[in-house]
């Protein structure tokens, strides 16, 4: 799969390791940065990319990372076609894409692991939307609220 992914300073550590445990296993892994650690950087520079990215089909899902995974989900949600949530525990991970067509999966470096993390991100990339009635008039519901927003 083709998968993005993104962080800050406070995230930098943990996304190189999950690229790195990612591309091992197979997958097309585009960095949207950061690509260097500076202690100053912000989230929404590099996370607002990579959801573009999702929205615009250049990658399948994304992964964002900062400290606490609240900045990059906000920054995330910002852009139209994103559906993106702070995921912390298994459940979630794999529920969200099923019910919600989640297509980009957030994670605090400060608030969970390497191993927890990619633990998550196996159960994101491996689940798929269910598509029953239910779930695709709820989709509709929130195309219609970011239509509004505009």
């Amino acid at each position: 799969m083709r998968i993005g992914i993104a962080s800050d300073h406070a995230g930098f550590a943990l996304k190189n390791q999950m690229k790195k445990a990612l591309t091992k296993l197979g997958h097309s892994v585009v960095d949207y940065g950061a690509s260097t650690l500076a202690p100053k950087d912000d989230y929404p520079d590099f996370v607002a990319p990579l959801a573009r990215g999702v929205a615009g089909k250049k990658v399948r899902r994304g992964i964002a990372i900062c400290g606490s995974g609240v900045g990059a989900c906000i920054a995330a949600n910002k852009v139209n076609g994103v559906r993106a949530a702070l995921v912390s525990d298994y459940f979630s991970a794999h529920q969200g894409v099923e019910d919600d067509d989640m297509n980009v999966i957030c994670f605090g470096a400060q608030v969970i692991n390497f191993s927890l993390a990619m633990d998550l991100t196996n159960a994101f990339i491996k689940a798929r939307f269910i598509n029953n009635n239910n779930h695709v008039r709820r989709l509709a519901k929130v195309a219609r609220l970011e239509q509004h927003s505009k």
